[in-house]
């Protein structure tokens, strides 16, 4: 079974660093765009940073100049880092990816789990 397995996030002090990783776990055929995005309590999910499948990237507003991503398509594993936390980065992060399953060869949207992230002040 094709899927996302998230690790990282926790309890981190304001000022300090995130670091998550996302990992494509079964019979993948091949890795297309990844990212991250999180849902805060009361509030829409909202773009974190995304790897696109020509390599270019995009970062949500809230988080431009604090955040990093990277993917290994061989891997089809990604990391993100976020510096200068806040507890306004206090929110549930979900990877997403594109993945095309070995059997199918037909590119489909997954979601990892999502993962817990609470900075405190």
């Amino acid at each position: 079974q094709v899927q996302l397995v998230e690790s990282g996030g926790g309890l981190v002090q304001a000022g300090g660093t995130l670091g998550l990783s996302c990992a494509a776990s079964g019979s993948v055929l091949r890795l297309g765009a990844m990212g991250w995005y999180r849902q805060a309590p009361g509030k829409e999910r909202e773009l974190v940073a995304l790897v696109t499948t020509s390599g270019s990237t995009n970062y949500g507003d809230s988080v431009k100049g604090r955040v990093t991503i990277s993917v290994d398509k061989v891997e089809k594993t990604g990391w993100m880092q976020m510096n200068g936390l806040t507890p306004e980065d206090t929110a549930v992060y979900y990877c997403h990816a594109v993945l095309t399953p070995l059997d199918s060869e037909i590119p489909n949207s997954y979601w990892g789990q999502g993962t817990q992230v609470t900075v405190s002040s």
